[in-house]
């Protein structure tokens, strides 16, 4: 690269813009060169941003508009020296000018988008050093415009100083609160939702609670925004105002106590739609769960909301039946395919159920389930008595004291899936008893062992669903973690004898956790393990020499494991 190739670029916006679209390409060699020419090129602060402002506001292209906007932002506020303290004066208010009339005049949403960006980092800087103070009443005479994409661009922008430089805005804010009140209630859904956006990152980012209670008569506004967004069938932007009240919700959940009921509300009936998408819905339950999780910010606000535990409790139940019957689930090749069959819902029910267990404790969940657990356990639907299994090793942990009073009773839950015609149920149930082996033992091991292990046992001879017979081990190794030598001393012969039958006949994931579970009985048993050692060193050794294959690494370390 040559100072004639930077003279070549200097003196030609034709040439320049041939040069962006060679940073671009995916063609290594040339895009390493033209990046080579253009760190040449910003050695010359004024040529250099002459081109990319040029490029900005004249490309036919829509892709070259859009990366200006992004290296403009770069060049100005993230390069160390960036060009903005080097370029001249004249330079600096021709970009402010020009900058600000992109946000009017460009035509494509996603580049107007990316000019806000570049606008508000160039701002909070400018700001910072009290070098363009006409920028916020700009800003605020761009958000009463007749032309809402102009409106929806000064909001933006407001948003992000809200975040950014916060102690500039707090003087503005007597005469921003009503204009954003405005504009909640626009004509056009991208202006309401960027309104909310700056109403949210103002909550967020006040320190003083008398500055963020001003924006209250907000919130119902802002609800209804996102009713707007979401009767007009655009997800895409109620998910944003999902969100956007997730991080209000886990800063500042007292601000939301004056309007929690419609808040709930609204949440609940978007959890509970079935009609929108599973992303829609998996937000507002993480809204209903961030703010069941709110226990040190606001002791015991949702608790006293009438129905809220129940109400969020059967929400996250049915996205426990997000989950489907599918044919690779049941060979049991790998472990490849254990997840076949699950949705996106049926994956953020577990996670939520474990979170409101935790937050909420027994006392407000078990009453619940108690309710929902035993009907759903009896119902015709499979996917039902699967999720029922399924929630109680999630809640099993937040739960564990009272489940435990209750153990008898849950473990005989569990025996029943075990004994269900349908294998994913009993997939389920040794889920179920690993799960709280762990969480409630060793109670439960002393109480009902005698019952579970010979269950277990009866799951590992289901030789047409390998995966139960693995899951079944793997609940046996959960077992013994928690157990005593003497519990588990009567069912050792019948145990180690199941073990070593799955290690000779089982497919590849049944021998992989009958391995594991042998290994994890054997620390259990201690000395009275010492009788089954001339029976089990010998397989484990034949099954070390014959398990060479790529495929049988994982066998062959769970082996010398064991």
């Amino acid at each position: 690269m040559s100072a004639a190739d930077v003279q070549a670029v200097i003196g030609s916006p034709a040439n320049f813009e041939l040069l962006v679209m060679q940073l671009l390409s995916a063609d290594n060699t040339g895009r390493k060169q033209a990046e080579a020419v253009y760190e040449a090129l910003k050695a010359h602060a004024d040529p250099c941003l002459t081109l990319l402002l040029r490029c900005l506001r004249s490309s036919e292209k829509v892709e070259s508009r859009s990366f200006c906007a992004i290296m403009l932002r770069k060049a100005l506020t993230q390069n160390e020296p960036n060009l903005w303290t080097q370029c001249s004066p004249q330079m600096q208010a021709a970009l402010k000018t020009e900058l600000m009339a992109a946000l009017v005049e460009e035509q494509q949403r996603s580049v107007v988008h990316k000019v806000c960006d570049t606008v508000s980092e160039l701002a909070a800087d400018c700001l910072d050093k009290g070098t363009w103070p006409e920028v916020l009443p700009a800003l605020q005479e761009l958000a009463t415009s007749p032309n809402p994409a102009a409106v929806e661009a000064g909001l933006l922008i407001i948003a992000n100083l809200a975040s950014y430089s916060t102690d500039h805005m707090r003087p503005h804010l007597a005469g921003l609160q009503p204009l954003l009140g405005n504009c909640l209630n626009h004509a056009a859904i991208d202006v309401q939702v960027a309104a909310l956006h700056a109403c949210c990152n103002f909550i967020n980012a006040l320190d003083d609670p008398r500055e963020r209670e001003a924006f209250q008569p907000m919130l119902v506004p802002m609800l209804a925004a996102l009713g707007r967004c979401l009767t007009a069938g655009d997800e895409s932007s109620a998910q944003d105002v999902l969100e956007l009240l997730i991080e209000v919700a886990e800063s500042y959940p007292k601000f939301l106590r004056k309007h929690l009921t419609e808040l709930v509300s609204a949440m609940m009936q978007i959890a509970t739609a079935s009609q929108l998408e599973p992303p829609t819905r998996s937000l507002a339950a993480e809204c209903l769960v961030t703010l069941a999780e709110a226990r040190d910010k606001a002791p015991g606000m949702v608790r006293r909301l009438p129905h809220f535990v129940g109400g969020l409790f059967e929400a996250l139940m049915a996205f426990l039946l997000d989950v489907e019957d599918e044919p690779d689930w049941h060979r049991g090749d790998t472990d490849a395919h254990e997840d076949d069959g699950a949705g996106e819902l049926f994956d953020g029910g577990q996670e939520f159920l474990d979170r409101v267990a935790i937050a909420l404790g027994g006392r407000a969940l078990v009453p619940a389930a108690g309710q929902l657990l035993p009907v759903w356990l009896a119902d015709g639907d499979w996917r039902k008595r699967h999720a029922a299994l399924i929630c109680l090793a999630q809640i099993a942990e937040g739960c564990e004291k009272l489940m435990a009073e209750q153990v008898e009773g849950l473990v005989g839950m569990c025996l029943s899936g075990l004994r269900d015609t349908h294998p994913k149920v009993r997939w389920a149930s040794c889920q179920a008893l690993g799960q709280m082996c762990t969480d409630l033992g060793p109670e439960l091991q002393t109480k009902c062992g005698g019952a579970v292990l010979p269950a277990l046992l009866a799951a590992m001879d289901d030789f047409a669903n390998p995966r139960v017979q693995a899951h079944a081990a793997a609940a046996v190794v959960n077992f013994s973690e928690g157990c005593e030598s003497d519990t588990m001393a009567p069912h050792l012969d019948a145990l180690i004898a199941k073990l070593l039958t799955l290690l000779q006949q089982g497919k590849k994931i049944v021998q992989e956790g009958a391995l594991t579970a042998l290994a994890s009985v054997a620390d259990c048993a201690q000395e009275q393990f010492v009788r089954y050692y001339d029976a089990v060193m010998p397989l484990l050794s034949q099954i070390l020499h014959n398990a060479q294959n790529k495929e049988h690494r994982l066998l062959r370390a769970k082996v010398l494991e064991c």
